[in-house]
């Protein structure tokens, strides 16, 4: 009696883990496999390219200026160097200057006493709506633009360049810039967005 209960137990054991591995296993059949995001491809005009790029950076400055508090806009890490603020208005008027330059049109601000304007300095939402207007009328001008406009030659710091290399020099800088901020908000406690390079 006694190996007859042993056995029955063995094989009561044995169906509940075969159902066991049953029921995992049509569980996976059943489950609809976990979707891939589409791989899209990257623009073939260089300008589509170019804009996407730049409203990549546009929105990764955005997530620098949401970083720092309002009450830090005037920090400097020593005092001979711009502090937050100045450096996000240096960068947004050569965005400015660089797109009015490839556009031909003049830019909406003097860019020569943008970083002295009392309200840039002391308000977040002002200084973030004028970086982030900078960046849109960078896209603006590169939208405005084809492959010949982008090849086309002019003068630009002693040398006849082509309005794609000055593209470059701008993204430069305003990522030189930005990345200047990263120290800013550590000295101040606050954790840099991480990094978005696509």
């Amino acid at each position: 009696m006694r190996e007859r209960l042993q056995a029955l137990r063995y094989l009561a054991s044995t169906l509940a883990l075969s159902a066991a591995f049953s029921l995992v296993c049509f569980a996976q059949q059943a489950a609809p496999a976990q979707a891939q995001q589409p791989v899209k491809e990257y623009p073939t005009a260089r300008a589509e390219g170019l804009t996407l790029e730049w409203t990549r950076a546009r929105d990764y400055t955005k997530e620098y200026l949401d970083a720092m508090p309002e009450a830090d806009l005037g920090f400097k890490p020593t005092p001979e160097v711009r502090s937050f603020a100045q450096q996000m208005l240096h960068l947004a008027a050569a965005n400015f200057n660089f797109a009015s330059r490839l556009s031909g049109q003049k830019p909406p601000y003097d860019l020569r006493e943008l970083e002295k304007v009392e309200e840039y300095n002391k308000s977040k939402a002002a200084l973030t709506k004028l970086v982030l207007e900078s960046y849109d009328y960078m896209i603006a001008a590169i939208k405005g633009m084809n492959d010949a406009k982008l090849d086309a030659r002019s003068a630009v710091a002693g040398m006849n360049r082509p309005a794609q290399a000055v593209l470059n020099a701008a993204f430069e800088h305003q990522t030189h810039h930005r990345g200047q901020t990263t120290i800013y908000l550590r000295l101040k406690g606050v954790k840099p967005p991480a990094e978005k390079l696509f």
